[in-house]
């Protein structure tokens, strides 16, 4: 029974040690989650769909009626007031012309907020591998540390035995001092990049310790063929083109504005000289002489014009930065599987030959150094070419918005 008892109370302890791991250890999925749902500027721009919404419904409404009340002559006998209700009578089809204006607003803050759920996706991406990369630059100056731990004892046990010069343990002893530098350097740099995380994330501090890897470096990208095919839909060109129809919306609005309104007007008139009552009708037109919008109109039109060329260059820009950003991550990705296969491989094996054959007497310290260096160099020129690999994802991330879609 005792046994058992234990036996529970391990398995239980085992479980709870495991979920707390676990919930240290911050996964993507759930870093784009906490973004989007806690992430502050994500949240503000929610509130431009109820703004345009706003906007809409106020576009919709018709003029207030007015109603006036006038007096001729201050004297009580001789006093004639009058009361009347005036209404204006929107011509032209102005308010049509606003309800489409502003429902073009409506459409484009709901596209501003997709480009900006793209662009925190690509934000918290971005954060996470450099978040990812810190940590793997943290565990690689771990293990030159201990290379060059390796190295100091071998020097010194060469030294103690008369078979080397006390200037091989020196010339270790500031390889392990660098090295120690690069340590510290390393863990500042992952504390920075669990800052930047947390705040991308909606958070002040971070609520992890770790971040979880990933399967791969940067997913494999669609071809370029595909992805142009698609430019059409992405949210910024989608803006560009709405943007394009509501400065024609625009020019529509300002055209009906040369159109004057009509006000009619009824009412009640009481002359106390006579005390007779008699009924006021009236209509009234501004005679479109001088002013028919005919500015408004011209400047109106061409912001449509510079909307058309404003599409067209986001278009350019687009295929542009897509081909770019796919040649660099093309190139980038050549590079890690050098690194991973044949580079780093080979470093590491004349880091290994070299301090054998010193502790054998076959070369000298200076071998060793110069291997040691050429691994850790390698080393850095390999997150160099993840991080390059990860900016040319992100910025596909950042114009087509989520790739597992494709």
């Amino acid at each position: 029974m005792a046994i058992s008892v234990r036996n529970f109370l391990v398995t239980t302890l085992f479980w709870v040690t495991a979920s707390a791991v676990q919930a240290q250890t911050l996964t993507l999925d759930t870093a784009l989650q906490n973004a989007f749902a806690n992430n502050p500027e994500l949240a503000a721009a929610r509130w431009e769909i109820d703004i345009a919404e706003g906007g809409r419904q106020q576009a919709g409404l018709i003029p207030n009626p007015v109603v006036s009340w006038d007096a001729e002559d201050t004297r009580r006998d001789s006093r004639t007031t009058t009361i009347k209700l005036s209404q204006t009578l929107e011509l032209g089809g102005k308010r049509g012309a606003r309800v489409d204006v502003a429902t073009r607003a409506q459409d484009a803050a709901a596209l501003t907020l997709e480009q900006r759920r793209n662009g925190l996706r690509a934000d918290v991406i971005d954060s996470y591998y450099a978040a990812l990369r810190a940590q793997e630059r943290l565990d690689l100056a771990q293990r030159s540390l201990a290379l060059a731990e390796r190295g100091l004892i071998v020097a010194n046990g060469r030294v103690s035995a008369g078979k080397s010069s006390p200037v091989e343990a020196t010339r270790a002893q500031v390889q392990l001092s660098e090295i120690r530098l690069e340590l510290n350097r390393a863990q500042i740099g992952l504390t920075d990049a669990y800052r930047r995380l947390a705040a991308s994330t909606g958070s002040a501090t971070p609520d992890f310790q770790a971040v979880a890897s990933q399967r791969e470096s940067t997913p494999v990208l669609p071809p370029a063929a595909l992805l142009l095919a698609r430019l059409e839909q992405t949210a910024e060109l989608r803006l560009a083109e709405l943007q394009v129809l509501q400065n024609d919306a625009s020019v529509g609005l300002e055209k009906a504005q040369r159109i004057p309104d009509l006000d009619v007007s009824i009412g009640s008139q009481y002359d106390a000289s006579v005390r007779e009552r008699v009924n006021v009708v009236g209509v009234s037109m501004p005679i479109p002489l001088f002013n028919r919008n005919q500015g408004n109109v011209l400047a109106a039109s061409r912001r449509a014009d510079q909307a058309r060329d404003l599409r067209n260059a986001a278009e350019l820009r687009l295929r542009t930065e897509t081909r770019q950003a796919l040649d660099l991550w093309q190139t980038a990705n050549t590079e890690v599987r050098a690194f991973n296969q044949q580079i780093l491989p080979a470093a590491q094996n004349a880091v290994d030959s070299a301090t054998r054959g010193f502790e054998m007497g076959k070369f000298n310290f200076l071998d060793v150094l110069d291997a040691q260096r050429t691994l850790i160099a390698a080393r850095t020129q390999y997150l160099t070419a993840t991080a390059q690999a990860t900016d040319a994802w992100v910025r596909i991330e950042r114009i087509y918005g989520d790739l597992a879609r494709f």
